[in-house]
């Protein structure tokens, strides 16, 4: 027996990497098909463009880790696509053809701590080390299940884990009652935090690529936010983080 443990293999080490980066897309059903489907085109774009993969290489080990998970409501996630390294174009092909290839998903509500809670545990025991963790959410509505977003949020941060935003402020179809007017101010207020975080508002879905882009060149690189970027608010200003519930329950109250 004591020969056996004096001679077990060690433990496989985490593989350093400049950046462990969780790409957590809303699939909600406030999303249309056609929305869903430029969504997915854009990260897969993004992350295969050479501005991108030149960034990668430019950190100090020359390569991130990368996971791409659609979430909904309490319950509904989908991790689209597993933890993979990125150091070269080739990788960054790969990664973007499974983003293409994956049925698409949809299901109902909106739960931003959902998305949060899910994206932490994805980080334990993923096989990387990396100088950074940033979570990068995509939204086009509060968080309207689960638990408060806030309480979610702390519990991130408290890890050291970067929360960036990418809400989407594009026209909502009627039965979107339940979203809010300023949702740049809600990420802002409520979703992003943690070192140099930062928030790019989609006003319109055809240029998702495009911002899609310029983010993951900011987190890559970890470049200071230009001025046209709303940088995360670090002290409480007031702002009501329920309001996506209330809403619902508004709603809610009036077929009762």
């Amino acid at each position: 027996m004591l020969a056996l443990v004096a001679f077990a293999p060690p433990a496989l080490a985490d593989e350093p990497v400049d950046l462990e980066l969780v790409l957590a897309a809303d699939v909600s059903l406030s999303m249309d098909l056609g929305e869903l489907t430029i969504q997915r085109q854009g990260y897969a774009d993004a992350i295969e463009s050479p501005e991108v993969i030149e960034a990668i290489k430019s950190g100090f080990n020359g390569a991130i880790a990368v996971v791409f998970m659609e979430w909904a409501g309490v319950g509904s996630h989908f991790v689209t696509v597993p933890w993979q390294r990125i150091a070269s174009a080739d990788d960054a092909r790969r990664f973007a053809a499974a983003i293409r290839a994956a049925p698409l998903n949809r299901a109902r509500r909106t739960s931003i701590s959902y998305a949060l809670q899910v994206s932490l545990e994805l980080f334990e025991d993923n096989g990387f080390q990396g100088f950074r963790r940033v979570i990068d959410v995509s939204g086009d509505g509060p968080n309207n299940q689960g638990e408060p977003v806030l309480a979610a949020r702390e519990r991130v941060l408290a890890q050291g884990i970067t929360i960036n935003g990418l809400p989407m402020l594009i026209d909502p179809p009627p039965a979107a009652w339940y979203n809010v007017d300023d949702l740049d101010v809600y990420y802002e207020e409520c979703v992003i935090g943690g070192f140099g975080a930062f928030s790019v508002p989609i006003q319109d879905i055809e240029h998702f690529g495009e911002a899609i882009q310029r983010k993951l060149i900011l987190e890559i690189a970890g470049w200071t936010p230009p001025p046209r970027i709303v940088p995360a608010q670090f002290s409480p200003s007031g702002y009501d983080c329920l309001s996506g519930e209330r809403r619902w329950m508004e709603r809610m109250q009036r077929f009762d």
